[in-house]
């Protein structure tokens, strides 16, 4: 029920995640006051003046109404700011000598239309906005002071406070709606900030630069760093459309986010075709060199089927160099206007050479991972591989999970018993 009563909502008001805050107000604004200046405008013949009280409601409300519509589907609300509150101030300023000026009610809903206008304020100066309403005010007020005649009295006291007293509670029920719709919407737009500044930077620090407005820069000493890159992208790339390449790599990366959130690793950046992840930050624990050796061999098993799915199709294919190093490194965020988490270190090298030295389709390891991993992985010695600026290193494969360590139905899954020991070392860790 509360979802169909969104989708109702979102359908005539603007969905949050399409339309600005200004813009689902607008529409909210326009509509609600058109449609009660209609229903005013047939709800006064009663009234002495019925046919000048028509008139100004049914138009106005016409006027409102048409502006939501022309907002709501054709999105253009800026352009309709000033036709928008220019009708609301024409229609309360005629309203004015027709409900007692001063002492009536109606001179209330100026507040709340002043309120919404500075909303709803975008490259206008605020101050233009603020004058045009005084001016009106004071030549109202102005107006009846000097031509007390040209305002329609009340016949009596007790119909003077019922109008005002009715518009008194009107306004405050309208002041109410505008808050509840204004909280409720700087709640999501706010969420949707959060969203945005979590998609940059990881929880905890996004946290503290909200807190701060600066985050300390934390040296972890055990961290595991990943590095990928796409084998031969350049003479592939050459042969794509720039769409057709960012698909592709959308892709890849889209499945790699995944991938790296279900092992608890952390995206530091993407570069081109190259991806960059690492394990034990921000948050520390004792396993990330085992979540990052899992996290490349599912990388590995991906890019291995998308190459079948390209062979049987006779398209050129991608293949994945993979390097990984367990070490320390130095994390912080660079920038100011555009911030950037990032890490540092001789650790973030090594892994680096790790992937730039590496076989493409396999998970190549530095001798620091593979004394940490090796208990749970099937290893290969490479022996030591010149690396640049690093001269010969020991490098290893991983080849998969050990026997008697993965499910029996599936040898890529880690069984009961390779769990059991990885919580152990997790405890280890929370332990210290």
């Amino acid at each position: 029920m509360t979802d169909q009563i969104l989708k109702l909502v979102y359908f005539m008001f603007g969905d949050p995640k399409k339309n600005s805050l200004e813009h689902r107000l607008f529409n909210t604004v326009a509509f609600v006051n058109g449609a009660l200046n209609i229903f005013g405008a047939f709800s006064s013949f009663y009234l002495e003046n019925f046919m000048v009280i028509f008139t100004l409601n049914f138009v106005s409300g016409i006027l409102l109404t048409g502006m939501y519509f022309v907002s709501r589907f054709k999105n253009i609300f800026h352009s309709l700011f000033w036709p928008f509150n220019l009708t609301i101030l024409i229609y309360l300023s005629s309203m004015w000598f027709f409900n007692g000026g001063s002492i009536g009610g109606n001179h209330y809903y100026f507040i709340p239309a002043l309120v919404i206008a500075t909303i709803l304020l975008r490259n206008h100066n605020v101050w233009i906005v603020y004058l045009v309403y005084a001016a009106a005010t004071a030549t109202l007020y102005g107006i009846e002071y000097f031509n007390r005649h040209l305002i329609k009295m009340y016949p009596n006291e007790t119909e003077r406070y019922l109008d005002a007293g009715g518009n008194y509670l009107f306004v405050q029920i309208l002041t109410g709606l505008l808050i509840f719709i204004l909280t409720r919407n700087l709640n999501i737009e706010r969420k949707k900030s959060d969203a945005l500044l979590l998609n940059i930077l990881p929880e905890t620090v996004a946290e503290e630069l909200k807190r701060n407005d600066f985050v300390v820069p934390v040296r972890y000493e055990s961290t595991t760093v990943l590095f990928t890159d796409m084998a031969g992208f350049t003479k592939i790339a050459e042969t794509m459309s720039p769409e057709e390449l960012l698909s592709e790599l959308d892709l890849f990366f889209r499945e790699f986010d995944s991938i790296i959130k279900n092992h608890g690793m952390e995206k530091i950046k993407t570069i081109g075709d190259a991806y960059m992840a690492a394990g034990g930050l921000p948050l520390k624990n004792n396993t990330h060199f085992i979540d990052a050796v899992l996290c490349g061999l599912e990388f590995q098993r991906f890019m291995n089927l998308k190459k079948q799915e390209r062979q049987r199709l006779n398209l050129p294919y991608w293949e994945l160099r993979l390097g990984i190093h367990t070490g320390s490194v130095v994390a912080g965020v660079v920038g100011t206007d555009k911030f950037a988490y990032d890490i540092w270190g001789d650790s973030v090298n090594t892994a680096s050479r790790m992937e730039s030295s590496g076989i493409p389709g396999e998970v190549n390891i530095s001798s620091e991972t593979y004394e940490k991993v090796k208990d749970f992985f099937i290893c290969e010695h490479r022996g030591k591989i010149q690396a640049k600026n690093k001269g010969e290193i020991d490098m290893y494969l991983v080849k998969g999970i050990r026997e008697g360590f993965f499910d029996s139905d599936n040898v890529h899954k880690p069984n009961q018993t390779f769990l059991r020991l990885y919580q152990q070392i997790a405890n280890k860790e929370l332990a210290i």
